[in-house]
């Protein structure tokens, strides 16, 4: 039996771990347009490198965060706090672009620890607050997203990007500090399961659960459309406004509504059904995009869109991680890594296909792929996929 070890200090100290790590992988947005100006790049390029992080995260989560279910949880992620401080100061002293898009790469693939605290998290909540013990992790990660954007923008208006990662480096260090004296103790000591074992596993769970399918292309499709308004921002603002860093990492502040909003949620996803709260998020993500397409000439266009894209997002993140930590407990790490590789290949895609578009169709060439990918998302969870989750407590018996 295990021993609940979770109280609000400890869930905060995890929404902070979770805010501090994942920046790592958020700080190359608002700051592209400086990095293709030193290395004399296109912004397409950079925009290659900006997927290269996305994409290593994604096989990070595929490939680490499944470890979770094998081994003591708290030092998976000691460890692995250890590989992004080197990641980070890689990039810090990187020469060349050749040397950053390897340090974004690995930067990427060793950022994963929140999704190991995530399941570690629902998996040490009671069951009738899971929602909202995920809610409030949650938000420190959407924290981290946010702040990320904003510290990398407002940092490299006056001083070179690259000191962005330094920081980032000196910050993880001193978490780990404290997680080393405050990270409770994961409360299993013994796991009967290989590596390889429990890699060949991770397919069987796709196949079986329908619901974690549901989920992971859900999260591919609303990230997704995340990623492609913030990896072109900046490149609007210089556009439309004569804008730089500073200003596309100021506008991330506005995603505040989203940390605000996180418990709440949460908490609606422990009285409704996640699928409901699911399907809010896929409504306010498109109407985002018809604000972006209609108004954002306008200053007050871009804040409204950002608002309500920023709280689609965080509905659909909360809603599914709720269903899916409710599958199984034994599991919960790999169904994490399921949803959340889902999840960040359709970041790394919407980076790329985002900027590939500015540069082929400008602003509305970005928001109609947008409509596209949300359109894909509609039909996934209004139409086919109510039907196989139906048959979800025939899986879970078999």
């Amino acid at each position: 039996m295990k021993t609940k070890s979770l109280n609000s200090s400890t869930v905060l100290l995890m929404a902070v771990s979770a805010a501090i790590v994942v920046a790592n992988i958020n700080y190359i947005q608002p700051i592209e347009a400086d990095i293709a100006q030193q290395f004399n790049l296109a912004n397409a390029v950079v925009g290659a490198v900006a997927m290269l992080t996305q994409l290593g995260y994604a096989f990070g989560l595929l490939l680490i965060v499944p470890m979770g279910d094998i081994m003591n949880r708290r030092t998976l992620i000691m460890r692995l706090l250890i590989l992004a401080i080197v990641s980070a100061l890689l990039a810090f002293i990187a020469p060349n672009i050749w040397l950053y898009a390897f340090a974004s790469l690995l930067i990427g693939i060793t950022s994963v620890a929140p999704q190991v605290i995530i399941p570690y998290a629902g998996y040490l909540a009671p069951a009738g607050q899971r929602g909202r013990v995920l809610g409030n992790v949650l938000s420190g990660l959407l924290v981290g997203v946010l702040l990320s954007r904003t510290v990398s923008g407002v940092l490299a208006s006056f001083m070179p990007w690259q000191w962005v990662y330094l920081i980032a480096a000196v910050m993880i260090a001193g978490l780990w500090l404290v997680l080393w004296r405050k990270l409770p103790h994961d409360p299993v000591t013994t796991h009967q399961t290989t590596y390889r074992e429990m890699i060949r596993t991770v397919p069987k769970l796709v196949k079986k659960y329908p619901v974690l399918r549901a989920s992971a292309v859900n999260g591919f499709v609303l990230f997704g459309v995340s990623n492609i308004f913030w990896a072109t921002l900046v490149f609007y603002l210089q556009h439309q406004y004569g804008w730089g860093s500073r200003e596309a990492g100021l506008f991330a502040l506005l995603g505040v509504t989203g940390v605000l909003a996180a418990p709440l949620i949460g908490r609606l996803a422990d009285q409704f059904k996640p699928r409901t709260i699911i399907g809010v998020g896929l409504i306010l993500s498109t109407l985002a995009y018809i604000v972006f397409g209609l108004f954002a000439a306008h200053v007050w266009g871009l804040v409204l869109g950002i608002v309500i894209l920023d709280l689609g997002t965080q509905f659909g993140q909360v809603a599914n991680q709720t269903r899916i930590q409710s599958i199984d407990a034994k599991a919960s790490s790999r169904f994490n890594s399921v949803f959340m590789f889902g999840y960040f290949m359709g970041g790394a895609l919407g980076s790329f296909f985002g900027n590939l578009f500015w540069g082929l169709a400008g602003w509305y060439g970005v928001c109609g792929l947008a409509i596209v990918v949300l359109v894909i998302g509609f039909y996934a969870h209004f139409i086919h996929y109510p039907h196989v989750v139906r048959h979800q407590a025939t899986s879970l018996n078999r």
